[in-house]
């Protein structure tokens, strides 16, 4: 295959970025998104030119570093997947793929398609833990979990952070990310008794960060590689109603 890249380029956040045009030939049907990247790579790096920063560590869908929009569409597109588990046959001979950084007031780019994600670290630094007394291993039956509670908070656990839903919404709003932290925990008997502070929290943290509001456009839900459902944003605004009227 012969394709045509056009990738943005931008040397650090301060910095004025542009889409710059590449050749990637011979380009194999069987190579995923990030080898073809690595392909390109080399050919830079052949020429004497600076390589395309992008970010990447697992390459099995299960780390989320592999952020960026291709096509206009956060990951590529393929439902349930991220850009490391899309693969070049997914797009046509002679074709033109545009490649961009996620796009957010709170992911401000590093360079190229680097952003930064520290936002959701400080995030889940506000309340996204379960405070315990130090001491001794606890018996892991001690405390009964219902199996449908357990089910219901891995499903809001499977959330990589990625930040696919923020770059996929309109309103760059974290909301899916933050709904998914603070269920896998609220719902866990070992997480109610800080629910209401984890929910005012990380609700706070996310604000100060300059993520934008939740119209429920479903865009998050949509490109989620692991399809985190927004009945989980649901939860969160129950959980922030209730622990707000309980602080006044």
């Amino acid at each position: 295959m012969r394709l045509t890249l056009k990738i943005w380029r931008q040397q650090n956040a301060g910095a004025s970025g542009a889409f710059v045009t590449y050749d990637a030939p011979n380009v194999s049907p069987d190579m995923s998104f990030l080898e073809m990247l690595d392909v390109v790579n080399e050919g830079l790096i052949g020429r004497g030119e600076e390589p395309i920063a992008f970010d990447s560590d697992c390459r099995e869908g299960i780390c989320g570093t592999c952020g960026m929009v291709i096509n206009g569409v956060a990951h590529g597109g393929l439902r349930g997947s991220t850009a490391c588990q899309l693969h070049m046959r997914h797009f046509k001979e002679g074709q033109t793929i545009t490649v961009e950084p996620w796009r957010a007031r709170a992911f401000p780019v590093i360079k190229d398609l680097v952003v930064d994600r520290g936002a959701f670290d400080r995030i889940v630094e506000a309340g996204g833990f379960i405070s315990v007394n130090t001491g001794g291993t606890p018996d892991a039956n001690a405390i009964p979990v219902p199996k449908t509670a357990a089910d219901h908070s891995m499903d809001a656990a499977a959330c990589i952070g990625c930040g696919a839903c923020v770059a996929a919404c309109k309103n760059a709003s974290a909301m899916l990310f933050v709904s998914a932290k603070v269920s896998h925990l609220g719902i866990l008997p070992q997480g109610k008794p800080e629910r209401d502070r984890r929910a005012l929290s990380m609700v706070k943290a996310m604000d100060a960060e300059g993520f934008g509001n939740c119209t429920v456009t479903g865009s998050c839900e949509a490109v989620c590689p692991k399809e985190i459902s927004l009945d989980f944003i649901a939860r969160l605004n129950r959980d922030f109603g209730k622990a707000a009227l309980k602080s006044k």
